[in-house]
């Protein structure tokens, strides 16, 4: 059996089943791509719920696995060479199980840059803007009297929907008809700006019909509906 004593975190979040990957998360936006992600390759998983209500994502425990206290979070028991992997970052952890799995990611070399440049699209472009849309939309609403920080968001949240609109256009998923760690890591947002963030009015939401067609798809799926409820807080 795999012993994983040695990483702090476990301290604090004990391994039940040290053979298994460990999830650190909370089910946001950024935390679902990693446990969609498991779920869909059929890797066995621990999840472990990182509670923002009680700052755990602060504590020494968790940033002795990722100093930038952001989820998720992962140790992989069975990484390269066949030793423990701690790893950090939503996207290098979504690359990471796809080339450990040979899955959701293109073999042909060309088409998997490809995949990739459309992973960091999501990484630098669709979660940081969108955030903070929704920050100065729904929660600064009442302490930001001037307008230019929302409407600034509201315009490239709004460009950024119109990008993905026009990649979708005769594509069932982000790379055609392939869905991957790309898509992965992008309808949760996308998601969350219609849900979380009550904002479908706001972004006009239902203009952008391949965008609209493509998150119901995506939800549809099991292990999506599986993987967005880790980890839990039972």
């Amino acid at each position: 059996m795999t012993d994983l004593s040695e990483f702090q975190i476990s301290k604090r979040w004990p391994a039940k089943t040290p053979d298994k990957i460990q999830l650190y998360s909370l089910p946001t936006p950024n935390g679902v791509k990693v446990s969609i992600a498991l779920e869909e390759m059929g890797l066995e998983y621990e999840p472990h719920l990182v509670s923002f209500g009680t700052d755990d994502q602060l504590t020494p425990e968790f940033m002795s696995l990722n100093p930038n206290n952001k989820i998720p979070a992962i140790i992989d028991p069975d990484g390269p060479d066949g030793n423990p992997l701690p790893l950090f970052e939503s996207g290098a952890i979504l690359l990471y199980l796809a080339e450990k799995t040979g899955k959701f990611i293109p073999s042909d070399p060309a088409s998997r840059i490809e995949c990739i440049q459309w992973l960091m699209f999501q990484m630098g472009g669709v979660g940081p803007m969108f955030g903070q849309f929704g920050h100065f939309y729904k929660f600064a609403a009442d302490k930001v009297k001037d307008p230019y920080p929302t409407e600034r968001y509201l315009n490239e949240t709004k460009r950024l929907l119109g990008v993905l609109e026009q990649r979708l256009e005769g594509r069932k998923y982000i790379m055609g008809n392939e869905y991957t760690i790309a898509d992965m890591a992008t309808f949760p947002w996308v998601g969350t700006l219609v849900g979380f963030y009550d904002a479908r009015e706001a972004i006009d939401f239902d203009s952008f019909k391949n965008v609209a067609a493509y998150l119901e798809r995506c939800l549809e799926r099991p292990a999506v509906q599986c993987g967005m409820k880790q980890p839990s807080a039972d």
